[in-house]
């Protein structure tokens, strides 16, 4: 018996239909099978049950569902061999299987046994948001909301790829149709069903996922940069009174204006206790002093964190919960002291700093409180971000810390709303899990984990352009979650607000140039003034057989130049500082435009483009003004303005395996690398970020009361 329940070996992509009656399984599979050119099988126990009813009018009993069993497997052996490289199944043993329970509350064992053995390629589960429809053998029309629960269970519970399918009848074939193309595709990248399943389920584009896997095995073209960036040469110096100008010019125009301001707040603070997590790792205790852990590994950041980690500001929680869980703490050498007060610090069952978001950790002492990342951005709000009393704050975060950022926000907002007389407005959104991106191994085929489930990976801050698309507002302020500080608000207040003044006066140019070239009489003398703004300030080329062009052309390329979204990008001196700058880059038609780059988005091993990137005069500290909106008030698509052969190929360990991926273009790299760019020198004192807990050390993070 059981051998008759046996499935044939094939290669034919096999697709089965499951689902309570009259949920359109019959229909579809002979639509689908229509679709691509194949054939399809029909349901074994119709015709079965229909000539017993119709012989001796007898209905279904326990008795027939062994024989429908046999019958539907059988009909699905024989059709492999006239299928066309998909063979569609209108119900399988499966469904048998789900009816005995249903009807008979048991299951023969061995139709259970081939129910949960038989494999297909992928299962539809027809919903029930379709009409009802008599027949001689249906008879539960209001059973079919339980029904279709005890089918997904048994899906789920033998671990079958299906994917749940709702709508019309023209609906569903239109959604199958795609997903089984898809699934073709995936197959073809090397992927299996159950990785399809998890793809679909994670709303990702297959048409991505294969750029992504040619991407990795192609690797990314090398940026070609032209010189760097300098001042009088890409980079705008501006005096402090000019500061002063176009932040009171900011002022002047700011009430009719929505302002946000826009914090990538997601990322753990795992990097900032990298090397506090590797000493405790690493660090033999009682066989070693912490000294000679320094000389043997080389590390320069563990002597100053414990030279004065008193200054931190949480020093006084962390000794005070060390001595409380360490009863024998004040006693013990200063070696065991400071591991135990690390070990405080970092372990998942103490404080956790390490594994939690950057913008929930005490930053900064204030006489009466300790503030964290997060309550010094909403006191920034009131310096710069606000019009008509009102501030709107809009932090990126991870689901899983929302919660985290609102406890924070609901105790500090009302007060610094009554210090500051403003309203604060914040608001929050994820990373989009769609732009994950798929890793491989070092042979570029999908790379597994321990339970040989693909991994993705989150693509990088340059997937936030999909965020910041999604917002409303006249001038966005970009500030990292980190770049915070206790001091000198006000000159910080005040070069942002500068920046933000510059970018409403190139706006108001740029829009009266582009109402000029919607004139049918625009003259050749305001065209020559456009080219040399877009040369001279813009620092955008124009093609050289230019002057060539009809006027109709002339305007269409102006226009193609102008209307972009801008953005006013500060840049302080370079000191050393690891990450991205500013330069002259060159694109593949020849043409220099400005950018900023990171070092990996060049080729080391080019002598000449790692001398230009070295010799970079100033530092990218991520410090934006945006404008998103177009002359007439609309917003621009940002998606439209993405370099996307701007990303990193990254290589990462998973559990000790070497993984490579792709990271999407950087949010202020290759996402916003077709925007119209300024770049504008800033003082150093804007740019205070927080990489390691050790610049929590450093002055612009202590209290100016000592």
């Amino acid at each position: 018996m059981e051998e008759h329940l046996k499935q044939e070996h094939t290669e034919i992509i096999k697709i089965a239909f499951v689902g309570p009656e009259s949920t359109g399984k019959t229909t579809l599979a002979s639509q689908l099978a229509e679709e691509f050119n194949t054939n399809w099988i029909p349901e074994f126990a119709r015709d079965y049950l229909q000539d017993k009813w119709d012989l001796k009018q007898e209905i279904c009993v326990k008795e027939d569902l062994m024989p429908i069993a046999i019958g539907q497997t059988q009909l699905e052996n024989n059709a492999l061999k006239n299928a066309n490289k998909i063979l569609f199944c209108d119900t399988n043993v499966l469904v048998t299987k789900v009816f005995s329970d249903i009807y008979y509350k048991s299951c023969d064992a061995l139709i259970e046994k081939a129910a949960k053995k038989h494999k297909y390629d992928l299962i539809f589960l027809t919903d029930i948001d379709v009409p009802w429809e008599k027949d001689d053998l249906r008879d539960k029309p209001d059973d079919r909301e339980e029904s279709i629960a005890i089918f997904e269970q048994a899906l789920v519970e033998f671990k079958k790829p299906y994917i749940k399918l709702s709508g019309t009848k023209e609906e569903r074939l239109e959604k199958a149709t795609k997903i089984i193309s898809d699934f073709q595709k995936a197959k073809e990248l090397g992927l299996n069903s159950l990785d399809f399943i998890k793809i679909y389920q994670r709303n990702t584009n297959l048409d991505i996922i294969e750029e992504q896997f040619q991407i990795l095995k192609s690797g990314i073209p090398k940026i070609n940069l032209e010189r760097p960036a300098i001042i009088n040469d890409g980079i705008l110096r501006i005096t402090d009174d000019e500061a002063k100008y176009f932040s009171n010019f900011f002022d002047e125009k700011k009430n009719n204006l929505k302002l946000k301001k826009f914090v990538p707040a997601s990322g753990a603070a795992s990097r900032m206790f990298k090397f506090l997590n590797e000493f405790l790792n690493e660090f033999k205790l009682g066989e070693e002093s912490i000294n000679a852990y320094i000389n043997r590994k080389k590390d320069k950041n563990l002597p100053i964190f414990l030279v004065a980690k008193e200054k931190l500001p949480f020093y006084k929680e962390i000794l005070e919960a060390a001595k409380s869980s360490l009863p024998e703490y004040e006693t013990w050498e200063k070696d065991t002291q400071d591991f135990g007060f690390i070990k405080t610090m970092l372990s998942p069952k103490q404080f956790d700093f390490s594994n939690k978001p950057k913008g929930v950790l005490p930053f900064h002492k204030y006489d009466n409180h300790t503030a964290t990342a997060i309550e010094e951005h909403l006191n920034e709000c009131a310096f710069y971000t606000t019009s008509n009393g009102k501030s709107n704050l809009h932090f990126t975060v991870s689901e899983e810390h929302q919660n985290d950022f609102e406890t924070i926000i609901n105790e500090v907002k009302p007060r610094i709303e009554k210090q500051t007389n403003t309203e604060i407005n914040v608001k929050y959104s994820y990373q989009n899990k769609a732009t994950d991106v798929i890793a491989v191994d070092l042979e570029g085929n999908p790379f597994r984990d321990e339970n040989d489930n693909i991994v993705f990976r989150p693509g990088g801050h340059g997937a936030l352009i999909e965020n910041l698309n999604n917002l409303i507002a006249d001038v966005i302020f970009i500030k990292n979650i980190d770049n915070v500080i206790q001091n000198h608000i006000q000159e910080i207040a005040l070069y942002k607000k500068a920046l933000a003044g510059i970018l409403i006066q190139y706006q108001e140019t740029i829009f009266k140039y582009m109402k000029m070239l919607n004139y049918e009489n625009v003259s050749n003398e305001d065209l020559n003034e456009i080219v040399n703004y877009i040369k001279s300030k813009l620092n955008i080329d124009i093609k050289d057989d230019f002057s060539k062009f009809t006027k109709e052309s002339k305007v269409d390329h102006l226009k193609t130049i102008l209307n972009r979204p801008i953005r006013v990008c500060g840049m302080v001196k370079n000191e050393g500082e690891p990450g991205g700058g500013p330069f002259w880059v060159i694109d593949k038609k020849g043409k220099t435009f400005l950018q900023i780059i990171e070092s990996s988005q060049i080729d080391s091993k080019d002598t000449r483009q790692k001398e230009i990137f070295e010799s970079a005069t100033h530092f990218n500290p991520v410090d934006l003004v945006c404008g998103i909106k177009d002359y007439n008030g609309q917003k621009f698509d940002l998606m439209k303005f993405i370099d996307k052969n701007s990303g990193f190929i990254v290589e990462k360990n998973n559990k000790g395996k070497s993984l490579r991926a792709f990271e999407l273009p950087g949010l202020w790299n290759g996402a916003m690398a077709k925007w119209l760019t300024i770049f504008v020198e800033v003082p150093l004192i804007t740019f205070n970020p927080v990489k390691t807990v050790n610049d929590l050390l450093k002055p612009a993070h202590q209290s100016t009361n000592g």
